[in-house]
């Protein structure tokens, strides 16, 4: 639904990330050249990145 605060494997703080990884891979940047230069290393955290599904919009129908 949202984007978790923290990795849920590590807990280190990703959150924070999200905005910029979205918009440089909306922009047409290879995502793990973004996970890279974010400094994103471990692939646990990696993973919530990359496999995130935006759903709020369509939960918010049957609100």
């Amino acid at each position: 639904m949202i984007i978790p605060v923290r990795c849920f494997t590590c807990g280190a703080v990703i959150g924070s990330a999200y905005e910029e990884f979205k918009r440089r891979v909306e922009s047409g940047e290879n995502p793990k050249d973004v996970l890279d230069s974010l400094g994103i290393k471990r692939y646990c955290c990696r993973r919530m990145l990359l496999s995130h599904v935006e759903l709020i919009d369509d939960v918010m129908e049957f609100g």
